[in-house]
C-alpha cells in the first residue's frame, strides 16, 4: 500500500455515490507499501479501503484478484471483499485510475512477530492453498524466472552503485536458479507476497489476510519459501530457526509437505529472496522523489539470499522430517 496518484473530496464523493458506503466523514493516505495508491476512508456507514491501481498493476488482472477474495472468502478464509457499486461492478474510476473500494479488515500488523504467531501465519496460508482451490481463474506469476531477468535488465547496469559486485554476484544467481528451479511440485493459488503487513492480528489471534495483488497460480510450497524469508530472520539479519520451525509446522498441520517439495525448499528459498531483492533494487533506483511511499532496502534480501545459499537441507529451516 502506499500513495502515488493523490484524490481530492469532490471527487471522492462523487466516486462514493455510485456505492451504497453512506457520507464521507475523513480520508487519509496509506504510506506503507509499493503498489498502489491507498487511502482509509470513514463514512456514516463504516470503515473502507480505497485502492487506485497504478500503472504497474494491469487492469486486465483485477478480475482475478477481486474474484479470488470472493473465493476465498466463501471457503472461509476471513480476507476483504470488494464492495460492489449500485449497478454490481467491482470496479470505477478515480483520478484517472481503476479504482475499487475494499472492505476494513478489523486487526493490525505485528511489528515483532514470535514463533506462536509464524505458526498461525503458516497454518492460515495452508488454509488459503487449500481454499483456492476449485478458483476458475488463472493468472501466471510475473515475478517467476521470466519476470526476475527483466526486471535485471532494468537494473543491472546501476547495481554496483547500490554494493559492488552485485552485477556479477546477481547476474551469476539468475544463471545458476535458472538451471535448478523445480518443475513438477503441487501447484495452485499462491498469495505471493505474506509479509507481517498483510496478516492481521487481533491480540495473539489472526484475525485474516490481506493485499492479495500479487496473488497468481504458482509452486504452493514457493508460497512459504516467502513467509520463511519476510517472517523468520532478525533485524540483524540472522534466520530465527524457532520461528521457521513454528512457521512449517503450522503449514504442515493444515496440509503436509511431499518429499519433493521438502527437498526443493532451500532452492525456492533462495529464488523469493532474489525476488524481493530484485523488486526492491528497482524500486530504490526509479521510485520518483516526492511519492508518498516507503522505499524498502533491497540489501536486507541480498543477506537472507547468501545464507540460502549456504543451506544444504530443509532441516536448517526446522523442518522436523
Amino acid at each position: 500500500m502506499a500513495v502515488y496518484t493523490d484524490i481530492n473530496e469532490v471527487d471522492l464523493k462523487a466516486f462514493l455515490a455510485q456505492y451504497e458506503a453512506g457520507e464521507l466523514l475523513s480520508y487519509k493516505g496509506i504510506a506503507e507499501g509499493v503498489e498502489n495508491s491507498n487511502f482509509l476512508l470513514h463514512t456514516s456507514k463504516f470503515p473502507l479501503i480505497l485502492t487506485l491501481y497504478e500503472k504497474r498493476v494491469e487492469k486486465s488482472d483485477l478480475p482475478f484478484f477481486l474474484g479470488l477474495m470472493h473465493h476465498l472468502s466463501e471457503r472461509g478464509l476471513n480476507c476483504p471483499l470488494p464492495l460492489p457499486r449500485k449497478d454490481g461492478e467491482l470496479l470505477g474510476e478515480l483520478s484517472g485510475r481503476p479504482a475499487a473500494l475494499i472492505s476494513f479488515l478489523e486487526g493490525m500488523w505485528l511489528r515483532k512477530p514470535e514463533a506462536q504467531h509464524c505458526r498461525e501465519v503458516g497454518a492460515a496460508l495452508a488454509k488459503m492453498h487449500i481454499a483456492g482451490e476449485g478458483f476458475e481463474l488463472t493468472r501466471p506469476n510475473a515475478l517467476s524466472l521470466e519476470g526476475w531477468q527483466v526486471l535485471w535488465a532494468k537494473s543491472e547496469a546501476r547495481a554496483d552503485e547500490v554494493e559492488e559486485g552485485l552485477e556479477a554476484e546477481i547476474g551469476a544467481e539468475l544463471d545458476f536458479l535458472s538451471i535448478h528451479w523445480p518443475k513438477d511440485l503441487p501447484a495452485g493459488v499462491i498469495h505471493a507476497d505474506l509479509f507481517p503487513d498483510n496478516v492481521f492480528f487481533l491480540g495473539d489471534t489472526l484475525s485474516g489476510l490481506i493485499d492479495f495483488y500479487f496473488a497468481c497460480n504458482d509452486l504452493l510450497v514457493y508460497d512459504l519459501s516467502i513467509c520463511l524469508n519476510s517472517w523468520c530472520f532478525e533485524k540483524d539479519g540472522a534466520y530465527n530457526i524457532t520461528k521457521g520451525k513454528a512457521m512449517i509446522e503450522g503449514y504442515q498441520s493444515v496440509r503436509p509437505l511431499s518429499a519433493a517439495e521438502i527437498e526443493a525448499l532451500p532452492i525456492l528459498c533462495r529464488g523469493s529472496a532474489l525476488r524481493f531483492f530484485l523488486t526492491r533494487l528497482y524500486d530504490w533506483l526509479t521510485t520518483p522523489a516526492g511519492a508518498l511511499v516507503v522505499k524498502k532496502d533491497p540489501l536486507e534480501y541480498l543477506k537472507k539470499l547468501r545464507f540460502h545459499r549456504a543451506v544444504t537441507n530443509a532441516s536448517e529451516y526446522g523442518l522436523i522430517a
